[in-house]
C-alpha cells in the first residue's frame, strides 16, 4: 500500500541519518574523555580505540532507541506541517493505523535494543573491566616511560626520566618523588638504569642528591650519592572479589537475586521496554499545528524521553535498595508510560482530530430569508 511504504521509507531515512548523527557526537565526547584518562594513567594509551569501541557498544541501546524516537516525530511532524497528516486523515485513516507501518519499521531496531541490552552491555562491562584491571594491575616497571610522568601502582610513587623510546632501561635527568609513612622524598639524578636482581627489578640511580621532609616534624635532610638503588616491586595480579553486577550475565543476575543484581536486571529490561514506548510516544507526541513554523513538540519529546531515562535509572536505585520489587519497579515505570502512550494516541485521535471534523459537521446552516415582495 502507498500510505506503508511511504511512510516506512521515509521513517528508516530519517532514522539512519539521526543515527549517524548522535553515534558522531557521543563517540566524539567518548573519545575525547577516554584520551583525558589516558592521559592521565588510568588506562593504557594503547587501549583507547579498544575501549571506545567497548563504550559506544554499550551505550548503543539508548542511541538507538532516541534515534527512532527522533525519526518517529520527526517523520510525523513534517506530514502534519505539508497538511499531508489532513489529507490522510479526510482519506478515513486514523492516527493509531500509523502503529502498523511504524512497527513494521521499528521492529529490528526493537530486537537489535534487546540483544544489546540483554547480552552485549554485560560483555562490553567485563572487557572493558579487565583491560583497566590489567593496566591496573602493571608492575612499576612497566609503568616507567621515557618523557612522562608515571605513577606507581600503590600511588605513592612517580618516576620520571628523558631517555629514548627504543631503550627504556636507560636514561639521563631521572627524577622520582615518594611519600611513605609520613616522609616526602625528592630523587633526582644525571642518569639511571634498571637491574633485575632475583625476582625483583631495582632503579640504580648515578651522581644524584635526595631530598627527605618529615611531614610531622617537619625535619629536612639533604644528602648527596654516587650509586642509589630503589626497588620497582610488582603487584599480585588476583583481582579482590567478584564482577561488578553489570559485568555479570543475564542469567548470573537472575540465578543470583540480590538487590544489587535485580536492580541492574531491572535496568536491562527497562531499556528493551522503553524502545517499544517510545514508539508509542513518538506517533501520539508528533501532533502539532501546520500554521505554525516553530516545532517545538520536539523540543518537549525530548525531554520527554530524557525524563523516561531518568526514571528507568530511578526504578534501579529502587530495586537496588530494596525500597521496591521487580515487579512494581518495571509496571509503575513502564506500565505508566504505556497507558500514557495510549491515552496520548486516543487524545490526539478523538479529541483533536475528529473534534475538528466534528464540530465542522455539527456547524448550523444559515437559514435562507425570503426574498422581498
Amino acid at each position: 500500500m502507498l500510505f506503508d511504504s511511504t511512510l516506512r521509507r521515509e521513517l528508516a531515512r530519517n532514522f539512519g541519518g539521526t543515527l549517524v548523527v548522535i553515534l558522531t557526537i557521543v563517540l566524539t565526547i567518548m573519545f575525547i574523555r577516554t584520551l583525558g584518562q589516558a592521559a592521565l594513567g588510568r588506562i593504557s594509551p594503547q587501549d583507547v580505540v579498544l575501549l571506545l569501541v567497548y563504550i559506544g557498544l554499550g551505550h548503543l541501546p539508548t542511541m538507538l532507541a532516541l534515534s527512532l524516537f527522533i525519526a518517529i516525530v520527526a517523520t510525523l511532524s513534517r506530514m502534519y506541517h505539508s497538511s499531508e497528516m489532513t489529507i490522510w486523515f479526510a482519506s478515513g485513516v486514523s492516527l493509531t493505523r500509523f502503529v502498523r507501518p511504524v512497527l513494521r519499521t521499528s521492529w529490528p531496531v526493537l530486537l537489535v535494543i534487546a540483544l544489546l541490552a540483554l547480552f552485549a552491555w554485560p560483555w562490553q562491562n567485563r572487557r572493558s573491566a579487565e583491560l583497566r584491571d590489567e593496566y591496573d594491575r602493571r608492575s612499576d616497571l612497566s609503568r616507567i616511560a621515557p618523557g612522562q610522568f608515571q605513577t606507581s601502582a600503590d600511588g605513592q610513587r612517580t618516576f620520571f626520566f628523558e631517555g629514548s623510546a627504543n631503550d627504556t632501561a636507560t636514561g639521563r635527568n631521572v627524577l622520582i618523588v615518594d611519600s611513605k609513612g609520613g616522609v616526602e622524598s625528592l630523587t633526582t639524578a644525571k642518569s639511571g638504569h634498571i637491574e633485575a636482581e632475583g625476582a625483583g627489578h631495582f632503579v640504580v640511580l648515578d651522581k644524584g642528591q635526595r631530598n627527605e621532609q618529615n611531614t610531622q616534624s617537619g625535619e629536612k635532610t639533604l644528602s648527596r650519592f654516587d650509586t642509589y638503588r630503589s626497588q620497582v616491586g610488582d603487584r599480585a595480579t588476583a583481582a579482590a572479589g567478584g564482577p561488578a553486577p553489570r559485568a555479570r550475565s543475564t542469567g548470573e543476575l537472575w540465578r543470583e537475586p540480590t538487590p544489587a543484581n535485580l536492580g541492574e536486571l531491572v535496568w536491562r529490561v527497562g531499556l528493551v521496554f522503553a524502545g517499544a514506548n517510545v514508539m508509542l510516544l513518538g506517533i501520539g507526541m508528533s501532533a502539532s499545528n501546520p500554521r505554525h513554523a516553530s516545532n517545538w513538540n520536539l523540543l518537549f519529546a525530548l525531554f520527554g524521553f530524557f525524563a523516561y531515562y531518568n526514571f528507568i535509572n530511578l526504578s534501579q536505585s529502587w530495586v537496588a535498595s530494596g525500597r521496591s520489587s521487580v515487579g512494581a519497579a518495571l509496571f509503575l515505570t513502564h506500565g505508566s508510560v504505556f497507558a500514557l502512550g495510549v491515552m496520548l494516541l486516543w487524545w490526539r485521535e478523538h479529541g483533536t482530530n475528529r473534534g475538528v471534523v466534528s464540530r465542522r459537521r455539527a456547524r448550523p446552516r444559515p437559514l435562507a430569508t425570503p426574498g422581498a415582495a
